[in-house]
């Protein structure tokens, strides 16, 4: 497994991490629970210690998954590199209320999760999206005085844009953001991406396959369950799914090509970028299973030369995508969309 360092201020982290979010939450039906723990293990075993979480996936369930997962596998806690996003206020429905990043609400946040990991402290700790109502010195702030006591290692921001980012370096070192980054999603590319370079900030990608659409496993006719957020999502919905997946089918073309899964060519792409954009960018695989976990570790060996990368750009350029990557209502609560 190779390995590269979160930003100039994080910790060394393998060259994928592990996304837990769709073990517990948002995706709908039900989870194997004793799939979903070996696919952990599968990952710890492969070399890959970032394991990303948030406090309110199926609220506490994925950390809760997470410590058992840990607890199971001696010395394992000491080889992960934990992230935390916390601050989304959920009601018992599921649905988003707010955003909290009061100082004392962080560390009311942090205490829980602590316990629900079943450990004295949080690799990397991130609000969720920014409070509107909260400056982001405050926040950044109040995490910095957890990492003084101890309770956290490294401060990162998660759906930042490039303003807020120069505000909350001023601060204290911030090791990553974690956005949404993928052939479908590269708005990065125009300030935010630029500025981590800058500043010396590591970028976690997540959606790097867009939640399933462009892993060359999504089919027109799937049948979303109400509980799964993609059957409101955009990109997902009408006529934008049937020209998303048209998209996916010239990215099948030259992956065949190269003879890899479309899941593996786009995950290489993403890979491809930190040099062309001198950043540390670490993809997230937000596999639930080890076959899919198997498949997204055959990105690593992927190879894209120049010719590559110019002719999966042709085949889904930027801006192609059919849709946001939210709904209107989650759109407003992104910072790095402003």
């Amino acid at each position: 497994m190779r390995s590269t360092s979160l930003g100039t201020a994080g910790p060394q982290v393998s060259a994928l991490g592990l996304g837990c979010m769709g073990m517990s939450a948002l995706y709908g039906g039900p989870v194997d629970r004793t799939e979903a723990i070996s696919t952990i293990h599968a990952a710890l075993e492969a070399g890959i210690n970032l394991l990303d979480t948030g406090d309110f996936y199926g609220m506490g369930h994925n950390e809760l998954l997470i410590r058992d997962a840990l607890a199971a596998r001696p010395g394992s806690r000491e080889q992960a590199v934990l992230s935390v996003k916390f601050g989304a206020l959920l009601g018992p429905d599921g649905a988003f209320l707010s955003q909290d990043g009061r100082p004392d609400a962080i560390r009311n946040f942090l205490a829980y999760s602590l316990q629900r990991l079943g450990t004295d402290h949080i690799d990397v700790y991130r609000i969720a999206r920014v409070d509107p109502n909260v400056p982001i010195e405050e926040t950044v702030g109040a995490i910095a005085e957890l990492v003084e006591e101890g309770y956290v290692r490294h401060i990162g921001l998660s759906e930042v844009g490039a303003d807020t980012l120069r505000r909350a370096a001023a601060v204290a070192p911030i090791s990553d953001l974690q956005i949404e980054y993928s052939l479908l999603s590269r708005g990065i590319e125009d300030a935010i991406l630029p500025t981590c370079s800058e500043l010396g900030i590591g970028i976690t990608a997540y959606g790097v396959l867009s939640r399933g659409l462009i892993s060359g496993h999504w089919q027109q006719d799937r049948k979303l369950p109400a509980t799964d957020f993609r059957a409101t999502n955009p990109r997902f919905t009408g006529t934008n799914l049937a020209r998303n997946l048209d998209l996916v089918e010239a990215l099948r073309a030259l992956a065949r090509a190269k003879d890899v899964s479309v899941a593996q060519i786009a995950t290489a792409w993403v890979l491809a970028q930190a040099p062309r954009h001198g950043a540390h960018i670490v993809p997230l695989i937000g596999a639930r299973s080890r076959s899919r976990l198997a498949e997204s570790l055959g990105a690593l060996d992927v190879r894209l030369s120049p010719d590559d990368l110019s002719a999966i750009e042709q085949a889904i350029p930027a801006g192609a995508a059919a849709g946001e990557r939210y709904s209107a209502h989650q759109m407003a609560y992104l910072d790095s969309e402003k």
